[in-house]
């Protein structure tokens, strides 16, 4: 039975003129008004309705899924803001969340609810997070095993988690009354100066480390390693009218955090800068796969590089608009591959070991949390739940767009790249983000390390082959 919605805490109230809602039946029956009142698409003809919504965690709540300090103010607001694409079969949905992670059950909750208010199926909404980490690491089958040791809420608050998702699909719902034809999409790219590098350097005795974090500094003067210097954005328009865009970079979004200050961080501060330039044009930002490139080298923690790194991004999403090329929009395909990645089983991360430590009341909150979310990995890949990786092809593979999970490691995007060397290939990390980090085999070979992980070792050809079909292309017989 649904019961009357609570109060909202702050934060939480959608931009698109969206109405209270008290329960999932309500926004079932609005979606179908709106569904049943807008004229679809017409064949041939390809249309797109924007919406964001405000998802800010309340005072008190866990940020980076209780790693760091709870929320103790609000810097600046958290959003939800992406579309849905008309007329090309059933309703595309495209978001991204200024949240740090949403796993498994959080990830198909998100999916279920945005496709309910766009009247599709969840395998067609591609969704991933921005990864701010002074924000929430939702994980609502993490937070049931926490909850049976007493520890309400020390993931995520599974209340306000749904009515984030209520309020996010109320607006995907509202946007429907006034979707926009697309004609033509554009695509440009330049590069960033002086802000992503790679954790993995050399050190001068010649051994490879992986101590270079999101703020360290420049360590040893090392260079930036294996990373993408390119912005990607891709745009729909209306003849010579730009509706919205999209851009993609490959980074960990953080510049200082850690100390209860809920923020978008530098990513945020960027995007709002480039909606001021434009403020018909929705501006939506995704974090590439960005496992391990920081600013570590170009960032020191200090809270003046915040703008410093905004100003940055800000460059590079300037220069990727003002190089893009537009072309008519004829045709959009959608795929899904599925992935199957084996959970990592040992050591500390067997079951056992696993349940052992989320049940220890001398263990850090930290270590627990990440047990929990470890167990639900693992009883996700033991009842054979795939994880998706979806692509939208727009113009028979001219421009993909395409969202790996989790923390997937740089050379993944750049792979991504090679198979399609002839196409706009923009690749997006941070969907669901159940499994942690997703490192390629080399850097298993050179030593990486990290508990925040929970799949084997050396997976790199099963994440391949899942990219391959994704980009349209035949995985290679093994």
């Amino acid at each position: 039975m649904n019961s009357p919605a609570k109060k909202l805490p702050r934060g939480c109230v959608a931009k698109s003129r969206t109405r209270q809602i008290n329960s999932s039946d309500r926004l079932i029956a609005v979606t179908l008004l709106f569904l049943l009142s807008v004229p679809l698409a017409a064949k041939g003809e390809f249309r797109a309705a924007t919406f964001e919504a405000d998802i800010t965690i309340p005072v008190g709540h866990a940020c980076m899924g209780g790693g760091v300090t709870d929320a103790k103010r609000i810097v600046d607001s958290l959003f939800a803001k992406g579309f849905v694409l008309l007329g090309a079969g059933e309703p595309i949905v495209v978001a991204a969340l200024d949240w740090c992670q949403c796993n498994n059950d959080s990830y198909d909750r998100w999916r279920a609810g945005l496709a309910e208010a766009a009247g599709t199926r969840a395998e067609r909404v591609m969704l991933a997070t921005v990864h701010q980490h002074d924000a929430p690491i939702c994980d609502l089958t993490a937070q049931r095993l926490l909850d049976q040791h007493g520890l309400t809420n020390w993931n995520c608050d599974p209340v306000f988690h749904e009515q984030a998702v209520q309020r996010t699909a109320a607006a995907v719902a509202h946007s429907l009354e006034s979707t926009r034809r697309v004609t033509h999409i554009g695509t440009g790219q330049a590069k960033v100066e002086q802000l992503a590098s790679n954790r993995r350097i050399v050190r001068p005795d010649g051994k490879i480390s992986w101590e270079r974090g999101s703020s360290s500094g420049d360590i040893f003067n090392a260079p930036d390693g294996e990373i993408d210097p390119w912005l990607k954005t891709i745009s729909f328009w209306d003849g010579d009218q730009p509706l919205l865009a999209w851009s993609c970079y490959a980074i960990h979004p953080m510049s200082h955090y850690g100390k209860g200050d809920v923020s978008a961080d530098f990513p945020g501060i960027a995007r709002a800068r480039r909606q001021q330039d434009d403020p018909k044009v929705l501006q939506i930002y995704f974090t590439g796969c960005a496992g391990d490139t920081t600013a570590g080298k170009y960032n020191t923690g200090l809270s003046t590089n915040r703008a410093v790194l905004a100003k940055r991004l800000y460059q590079g999403m300037t220069a990727a608009w003002q190089n893009t090329k537009r072309q008519p929009l004829s045709r959009i395909d959608y795929r899904v591959a599925k992935l199957n990645l084996p959970a990592r089983d040992s050591y500390d991360f067997t079951v056992a070991a696993m349940q052992s430590t989320l049940a220890n009341t001398n263990a850090t909150r930290w270590k627990r949390n990440s047990a929990a979310l470890g167990l639900s990995w693992h009883k996700r890949v033991a009842a054979g739940r795939p994880i998706d990786v979806p692509c939208i092809d727009l113009n028979r593979g001219e421009t993909l767009f395409a969202i790996l999970p989790a923390e997937s490691f740089v050379g993944y995007q750049l792979a991504a790249q090679r198979l399609r060397p002839d196409s706009f290939v923009m690749v997006a990390g941070f969907g669901d983000g159940a499994p942690g980090y997703i490192p390629t085999d080399q850097c298993w070979r050179d030593g990486y390390a990290d508990d925040y992980c929970w799949v084997q070792p050396m997976t790199e050809s099963i994440m391949l082959d899942a990219l391959t079909e994704a980009m349209g292309l035949k995985r290679k017989p093994r």
